[in-house]
């Protein structure tokens, strides 16, 4: 398994693997969703980098970083293949978007998730994010959010 930066033959991999476990788990895609999937162009544009796992030419796992506000950078769109084994291609792409985000000026990491997501609220704690309160969650589905400052 290998970590690669955004390659255009995965893009639909990404927009697919961020679908199937978004709809899988909370019915439907919401309109930030959308929103993204619509301009990944502009958002790397503006210095966000998606990264995969890539294993025999098959993307296993995705994960994006993307500037925010000031040194603040979003990591986001953490989704996998579900018709292969991960062997930790989760993590591996979520600690790349992490080192991306820093190495382009990153003082602060954010997340927003759900607390159902017992998978991935595993690997935010793992890389030690801590869990914040907000006033507004972003997205329907948005319960919980983290951020890691400690970079």
């Amino acid at each position: 398994m290998k970590i690669i930066p955004f390659e255009e033959r995965y893009r639909q991999d990404f927009i697919d693997f961020n679908t199937d476990w978004i709809v899988s788990n909370f019915g439907f895609l919401e309109e930030n969703d959308l929103r993204t999937f619509e301009k990944i162009d502009e958002e790397m544009q503006r210095g966000a980098m998606i990264f995969f796992a890539v294993d025999h030419d098959t993307a296993l796992a995705t994960c994006m970083s993307r500037p925010m506000e000031g040194t603040t950078w979003e990591i986001c769109k953490l989704g996998s293949n579900r018709n292969v084994p991960h062997r930790g291609a989760g993590s591996a792409v979520f600690r790349a978007s992490m080192e991306w985000a820093k190495d382009h000026g990153a003082q602060k990491l954010f997340i927003i998730s759900n607390s159902s997501l017992k998978p991935a609220l595993h690997i935010y704690e793992k890389y030690g994010f801590k869990e914040i309160k907000l006033d507004s969650y972003e997205y329907v589905r948005g319960d919980i959010a983290f951020e890691k400052t400690d970079l």
